[in-house]
């Protein structure tokens, strides 16, 4: 017997200390440890994460794990999706000023997810192939590709390099 009730959310994991994780527009970090702070008279619990690109200390509130974007890192089954995205370049490029395509693209950078990320990457290099890119929109294309080239190591369990091997086919093609 089938339900048609709506399947419900996998709850959200604790993260664990020494587990990698993704902070949105910070990339792959490593949990160094939870860390209990008093704020306002109340004992606040904290996720103290190192970015693993710069080094750089974040602290995440426990229970805002949700809204501050945190995640686990994508399943081997995902790469794949990423690869999709960036093999299809029939894509209609924004032709709006660049700074207007700079914002649109650093939202979708700040959603943390995989998938817009490498959309982001996608079109600025298809931008590139037509024009001469923007000092902002070559840092912006830079800061996607280490994003994700990270990542998708990770989840596939392998080096960067190969990642980046497979990136700069696809994109000279």
């Amino acid at each position: 017997m089938t339900s048609s009730a709506p399947a419900k959310k996998k709850p959200l994991s604790l993260f664990k200390v020494g587990q990698k994780a993704v902070y949105p527009a910070h990339g792959v970090g490593i949990i160094e440890r939870i860390e209990n702070k008093e704020i306002s008279g109340s004992i606040v619990a904290f996720y103290v994460m190192r970015i693993l690109d710069n080094g750089m200390l974040v602290m995440i509130p426990t229970t805002n794990v949700a809204s501050a974007g945190l995640r686990e890192i994508i399943d081997s089954s995902k790469v794949n999706e990423v690869y999709k995205i960036f093999k299809n370049k029939n894509v209609i490029i924004d032709t709006t000023t660049w700074n207007r395509r700079y914002r649109e693209y650093m939202e979708k950078i700040k959603t943390g997810s995989v998938f817009e990320i490498a959309e982001v990457m996608r079109d600025l290099y298809v931008l590139k192939g037509s024009k001469i890119l923007s000092f902002g929109e070559r840092k912006m294309l830079d800061t996607a590709r280490s994003l994700l080239i990270k990542e998708l190591a990770l989840a596939k369990g392998t080096h960067e390099e190969d990642i980046e091997a497979d990136i700069q086919k696809i994109f000279s093609s």
